[in-house]
């Protein structure tokens, strides 16, 4: 009953609120007044209604008190039948009055409140529209600039306006930073690979050169991916403008077509059931979350005797679905949601001779979400894992939050 009453009361809005505030005052002073003027008549009443009836002396004193007697009783009965009806007429009449002039008052209090927030529900409606704007960075542009007197929602206004203000510059900052990373990044580096390229392929080159050449190559390859993982990892946080119609099968199809050499000199299988399972987004990015995918699978794996198998289908509700499971080392529940983060790996965290740059689940993340999808995932009893990625199949879904979820690994593969 108690938590019934507090989901009614959190039901109630500001401008209801205040509207039982006004109607219940104005009802309380309203009865009050109701009060007062009910004992003021009735002390009005009972002190000018006595009447008095004079005799005469003379001889037949008996029947004259008698006749006396009579009329005070009936002037008392009357008295008493005026004063209860005027009693009566004053509290019925007096109670609809009330009862009229508190709805009126009431309804007044409606509008009066309505037109004292409704610079709050501008407020409030910017606000949801940024927040739900498909990207963090769209939407910042929306201004409040409420008008008005300068009082304390002016001010919640402008304090508003002034904090996505300084939100849209640190985002510009940011693009500027990612445009300008592309180049200044990249630039040096593949100077320094051409430098290396030249100096082991001369004739005069010595075999220790040429192993030298052969690490910073490997070096130099791994800030590449580094760099070209970070800016797509900034780029994949926007909003997906132009959604294309694609199915998840031919890009599974694809993606093991071309992991296929690399399984096969790790000695591990790579098992391909492409079901069908239409959806839409950014072709590109997608192949790269599905690329990501397995690449994780096959770099995390046991060597000769592994498997990485890619599945893709349609779930009952219709949204496409793909997942990826390997074989591996064992990986703790707790460890699941950590792996979802840049730069995290499984034991091997900040390695420079590590595979890859901690950055392939972080993109699948960003892609799934910029999608508007899910990512879920879950350790196998006997070691890899099992990552699941949903997206929407309607090409209006809205874009949704990501959530990783970690399950309880099932009992068997």
């Amino acid at each position: 009953m108690k938590k019934r009453r507090l989901t009614l009361r959190a039901r109630l809005t500001l401008r209801a609120r205040l509207t039982l505030v006004y109607g219940g005052l104005f009802l309380a002073a309203g009865v009050v007044l109701l009060a007062v003027t009910y004992v003021l008549f009735a002390q009005q009443l009972d002190r000018g209604g006595g009447l008095s009836v004079h005799s005469d002396s003379g001889g037949n004193a008996a029947p004259r008190q008698d006749a006396r007697s009579d009329s005070l009783n009936w002037v008392a009965g009357e008295q008493k039948r005026l004063h209860d009806a005027a009693t009566a007429s004053l509290i019925t009449q007096g109670s609809i009055a009330l009862t009229l002039v508190g709805g009126v008052a009431a309804g007044l209090g409606w509008l009066i409140a309505g037109r004292v927030l409704a610079p709050l529900h501008r407020v409030t409606d910017t606000a949801r529209r940024i927040a739900s704007a498909p990207a963090a960075d769209r939407g910042l542009h929306e201004r409040i600039a409420l008008d008005g007197r300068d009082d304390e929602v002016k001010d919640l206004a402008d304090s508003f306006d002034l904090m996505v203000e300084r939100l849209d510059r640190s985002f510009d900052g940011q693009r500027r930073f990612v445009a300008n990373a592309s180049h200044e990044l990249r630039t040096p580096l593949t100077v320094g690979r051409a430098l290396v390229e030249l100096a082991m392929h001369r004739k005069t080159a010595s075999p220790d050169v040429k192993r030298l050449g052969e690490d910073l190559l490997e070096i130099n390859d791994r800030h590449e991916r580094l760099i070209g993982g970070l800016l797509l990892l900034a780029g994949s946080e926007n909003h997906i403008p132009e959604r294309q119609n694609l199915d998840l099968a031919d890009v599974v199809t694809h993606v093991t077509a071309q992991s296929g050499p690399e399984a096969a000199k790790a000695g591990i299988t790579l098992h391909e059931d492409a079901g069908p399972a239409p959806t839409t987004g950014d072709a590109l990015l997608i192949e790269r979350l599905v690329q990501n995918l397995v690449e994780n699978g096959l770099r995390h794996n046991t060597g000769d005797g592994g498997w990485v198998r890619v599945t893709s289908r349609t779930r009952e509700d219709g949204r496409a679905e793909v997942e990826v499971s390997n074989t591996g080392p064992d990986v703790p529940s707790y460890e699941v949601p950590t792996l979802f983060e840049p730069f995290r790996r499984l034991g091997t965290e900040r390695l420079v001779t590590a595979k890859g740059a901690g950055l392939g689940l972080s993109i699948v993340r960003s892609v799934a979400r910029a999608h508007g999808g899910e990512v879920t995932a879950r350790p196998r009893p006997t070691g890899g894992l099992t990552v699941t990625v949903t997206l929407p199949q309607d090409t209006a879904a809205s874009v949704g939050q990501l959530t990783v979820r970690v399950t309880r690994p099932p009992s068997d593969a």
